[in-house]
Order: C-alpha cells, then structure tokens, then sequence
C-alpha cells in the first residue's frame, strides 16, 4: 500500500498506525517525507485510529484506505474532483476483487427487515452502479473513503464505541443526517482483498453482532430517507 500511495503525488501526508507491536514497515524513499507513523501502545478500534490519524490532517481532505487496498492507478484526483463538484460529505471508489469481481462496498442501509432477506438469500442489499458517473448511496465500506476534512471534523469523525464492524455505516448515516451526500464513484476502481474474519472466527463475529446491535439501538426508525 505504501508503495502504491508513493506514485500517488496529490497525497500530502500519509499516517501509519501501527495497531500492535511490531517491527518497522518499510517505506518507499520518495514517500518518507511524507510519511508519519503511529505506535500504539495498545490495540485500538478502527474508528480510534483514524481519529486519532485525522488529528495530524493539515489538507482539506482526508482518506481512510484500509491496508490491504491496491491501487492500479491514483484515484484521487477523480475522487477530490467529484466531492468537490457534488458539495459531497464522502465519496469512495468502486472495489473490485484481485479476480476483477466487484464487491459489495455500497450498499443500502441496514434495517431488521433487509438483515431477514439477507439470511434467506432474497438479497445482500449492495447497489448496483448504473454507468461510470457518482452517484448517491445510503452508505460504503470502510475500506476506502475520503472525506473533505471540514466534514469529518464536524462529525467529530468515526464513533469510537464502534470497536469494529458498523462505524463506516454509522458516520454514512450521520452524514446524510447532517444533510450531506455520500457517494459512490463507479468510474474509479481499487483492488481489495475482503478477509470476511467474521464469518470464520469467534471474536469478530462477536464484535459483529455488538456493533450491529449497537448500530440498531443508534439508529433504528430514525434512518435518514
């Protein structure tokens, strides 16, 4: 990834968080200057760590790209100059499989009912993009967002009581509460290997169902339309 991030010439800094103790990553020479690295002392949750990244942000838009994202080429400029153009409150880039298939990062919001339909194989609730131009989506994966900076300090970022799983649904919520769009660019790609950790260990799937929960009791009758 950092490798990738070091062709990309529009990305002012980068910040690494380092989640857990281990050794250092190496580092493209032409992106050390550039680059900031962050040691926990401690695991956090995701959105903990990108707020706490978000706090070195000195540009007027912030990305939160998740590690085992690929860039084919950079994605950018085409993201930077469509949020600015749509008065967006995030945007995010179609993401394929190393296969070539497209995932399922935008997708409807969650209710009790779709979450039903999902179990019984009537549908997952992701959107399928029509042509290659931005469009409006309930919310997006994670994995890749970029925000305008302004917006995610407004928001006061990811809700930290999400340790994993929902935080990227919840501040999609919050911004279309706020009266702000969030958007999905099909015409941009990146490449993500999903790991799915929930459905094969105990642990995730634990903070899977507490963060939906969580989510639920959040959110739940108040979603915006």
């Amino acid at each position: 990834m950092l490798e990738d991030l070091a062709c990309c010439q529009d990305v002012s800094a980068v910040v690494l968080t380092q989640n857990i103790p281990e050794d250092d990553i190496p580092c493209p020479a032409s992106l050390q200057p550039r680059l900031r690295v962050i040691r926990n002392e401690r695991p956090r949750g995701f959105g903990a760590n990108h707020n706490q990244a978000f706090r070195f942000c000195e540009a007027s838009m912030f990305a939160v790209l998740n590690p085992d994202i690929r860039l084919r080429d950079d994605p950018f400029p085409q993201l930077a100059q469509a949020l600015e153009m749509s008065s967006g409150g995030v945007i995010a880039p179609a993401v394929r499989n190393p296969s070539g298939d497209l995932e399922d990062s935008a997708r409807n919001f969650p209710t009790p009912l779709r979450l039903v339909r999902k179990i019984m194989g009537l549908g997952d609730g992701r959107v399928t993009s029509e042509g290659p131009a931005p469009q409006d989506v309930d919310w997006t994966a994670g994995m890749f967002l970029l925000f305008p900076a302004s917006a995610y300090s407004e928001l006061d970022g990811f809700d930290e009581g999400f340790f994993l799983y929902y935080e990227d649904v919840d501040i999609c919520t919050r911004l279309w509460q706020s009266g702000r769009r969030v958007i999905l660019h099909p015409g941009v790609t990146v490449i993500h290997a999903a790991q799915r950790a929930s459905r094969r260990r105990l642990r995730y799937m634990k903070w899977h169902l507490s963060s939906m929960l969580r989510y639920f009791v959040k959110h739940a009758w108040r979603l915006p339309r």
